[in-house]
């Protein structure tokens, strides 16, 4: 499969609206999720892992990757369809627990057109700085893929 380079949106949303836009959204404000990367087909989220996002072996909900990542998948897609979007679907399938300090999203536009996007974003945790194993390290712990339907 070939994937398409998505083709600018006539009216951009930059990184600074995206975050207003995120913040707009009480759940968002619940988890504290913050966009760190907007444009150009992507979109990078990241949540800080507090003790209120884990289940009860001390690893962040599954429910928190699947938010983390339809939003970021709905953000990218946004890039190139525009900003009046919606999720119309996704997968994700967890590889590992999800330990550390946060978790980081990133999401990828695959291919666009008119109307919809496909969407594909790794899930990364990310040890914190400063303790035993708080190097910075990345660990891949799940995988999405999803459509996203352009409301406009």
């Amino acid at each position: 499969m070939t994937e398409t380079q998505p083709e600018p949106h006539p009216e951009p949303v930059d990184l600074a609206r995206a975050q207003k836009v995120l913040e707009a959204q009480p759940f968002s404000r619940l988890v504290r999720a913050r966009i760190t990367r907007f444009g150009e087909g992507a979109a990078t989220l990241e949540i800080g892992a507090r003790e209120e996002l884990q289940q009860q072996n001390g690893f962040l909900h599954g429910g928190v990757l699947a938010y983390a990542a339809d939003n970021s998948i709905t953000f990218a897609a946004g890039t190139t369809l525009g900003p009046a979007v919606l999720t119309s679907g996704f997968s994700i399938q967890y590889v590992r627990p999800a330990t550390g300090a946060k978790l980081v999203a990133r999401a990828v536009v695959a291919h666009t057109g008119r109307r919809q996007a496909t969407v594909r974003c790794e899930l990364f945790s990310v040890s914190g700085a400063g303790g035993p194993g708080g190097d910075g390290a990345e660990t891949l712990c799940a995988i999405a893929q999803g459509t996203v339907l352009s409301t406009a």
